[in-house]
């Protein structure tokens, strides 16, 4: 959408296709809400748009209390854009800025703060750290509502640097204390098992393809899943910043979500815990505009009608990946058992965390990539240069271009790798979803 008119067209309709796209502000009321939002549609010269919320945030608007627009969706623009603006955004969401700061950031994209405030600010109407506020107020409403931690530990766990900042930013935010947020709890919260999330998607989600591929690549003692084609659940352990996680998503949603539970070793991993399982799940990214790209090539145009909301799974762990990639399921549950850093507490068959690239520097097989990955040489995480990463992997010692290509689908989240297999189906008009007509492709061969 490029105009204000286009998207009051799509708030006008109540069309939840844009929900995370934009959001928009009604100068009478002091709100901001998702374009979905069901309220009566306000008139079009007391509506403000904004790209992000924390923009909405930065001019005085509060949160809609029913459409709730922290809980939408992320922009499917950030995971195709690969310039430093799309980098930021995703290195925020992982918690960079919570844990290194600003400075932090800018370091790992290569630019000053001053650059990275002046792009942030002109695109997205926020600089850093008022993305990183929203970010951090959205955990803190969902802890507040999850959970039974008192309000003091809820602060720092959202990444808050005290009590008053928490208490001043969620008053901002909502329009409510912390303690009247929390008496909004759903019922069922209080007897969840670690904090129970609904993790939204935009449009259609074919969950039973991205279970099908995670079951198929399920690593035991890292990995399972469990349950019935259909009702099946995706459990795994996760290497985070502060600890140890395990974090468990249901195929089966009532709604346009996943249900999701995360059982944390430390709380202020939350946040990083859920972006890294978004883009696992492929969650923030747009359906509508995947479908009508690739549906107009006739070589895709049957596979993308039969199976709407197709997605390019990412992964929860991007060095783990492409150490596995290299290696293959036998050789990586022989690495796992040998070097692998065991759970405090194991959770079912789940009991150790797959070894960090250091541990394999020296394995005849993933030695040359665990060295690069090691070294800093290359770079997998949220905010790695794509382009670079592409040449890097090419320059490890053995590493084959299938191989490399898969791990800048899986790794990176590059929406539009060629794929190998088919050199001669990618063209100008499967971009830039090279990636998600593989998958389609993949489920054609399968039937």
């Amino acid at each position: 959408m490029t105009d204000d008119d286009t998207r009051y067209e799509a708030v006008s309709s109540r069309d939840a296709r844009f929900d995370g796209a934009f959001f928009f502000a009604v100068r009478t009321t002091g709100i901001y809400c998702r374009p979905s939002c069901p309220a009566v549609t306000p008139k079009r010269r007391n509506v403000a748009f904004f790209p992000t919320a924390a923009a909405a945030q930065g001019h005085g608007f509060r949160a809609c209390r029913r459409c709730r627009p922290d809980a939408v969706p992320g922009s499917a623009e950030w995971n195709v854009r690969a310039d430093v603006v799309g980098r930021a955004v995703r290195l925020i969401g992982d918690g960079v800025v919570d844990r290194e700061g600003v400075p932090g950031l800018a370091v790992r994209l290569g630019y000053s703060t001053r650059q990275v405030q002046r792009q942030l600010t002109a695109e997205l109407g926020a600089g850093p750290v008022a993305l990183a506020r929203a970010q951090r107020a959205h955990t803190a409403r969902v802890l507040l509502q999850t959970t039974a931690l008192p309000v003091t530990e809820i602060a720092f766990a959202a990444g808050f640097a005290s009590v008053r900042q928490f208490n001043d930013t969620i008053r901002t935010v909502y329009a409510r204390t912390p303690t009247e947020l929390r008496a909004e709890k759903p019922a069922a919260a209080a007897a969840a098992t670690g904090v129970p999330l609904r993790l939204a998607h935009r449009g259609p989600y074919a969950a039973a393809e991205v279970f099908d591929l995670l079951a198929a690549e399920a690593l035991p003692g890292v990995e399972e899943v469990t349950g019935p084609p259909g009702a099946r659940t995706y459990r795994r352990a996760l290497r985070l910043p502060y600890g140890p996680g395990v974090v468990a998503v249901d195929e089966h949603a009532p709604g346009r979500w996943l249900e999701a539970r995360l059982r944390l070793a430390d709380l202020r991993d939350l946040t990083t815990a859920v972006h890294r399982l978004r883009r696992l799940l492929d969650l923030d990214a747009d359906p509508y505009a995947v479908a009508e790209r690739l549906g107009a090539d006739p070589g895709l145009a049957a596979e993308v009608a039969a199976r709407p909301g197709v997605r390019s799974p990412g992964a929860a762990d991007p060095e783990e990946y492409a150490l596995r990639a290299v290696l293959g399921p036998g050789e990586s549950a022989r690495v796992l058992a040998a070097h692998g850093t065991p759970l405090d507490a194991p959770d079912g068959t789940l009991r150790a965390l797959f070894p960090t690239p250091a541990a394999l520097t020296g394995h005849p097989v993933a030695g040359p990539l665990a060295r690069a990955l090691a070294d800093g040489t290359l770079r997998l995480d949220p905010g790695a240069d794509r382009d670079e990463a592409a040449l890097g992997l090419g320059a490890v010692p053995g590493m084959d271009p299938g191989t490399a290509a898969l791990i800048r689908v899986r790794s990176l989240g590059d929406p539009d790798v060629p794929d190998p297999d088919a050199p001669g189906a990618d063209d100008a008009g499967t971009r830039p979803w090279r990636s998600y007509a593989r998958r389609y492709r993949a489920a054609a061969r399968r039937g």
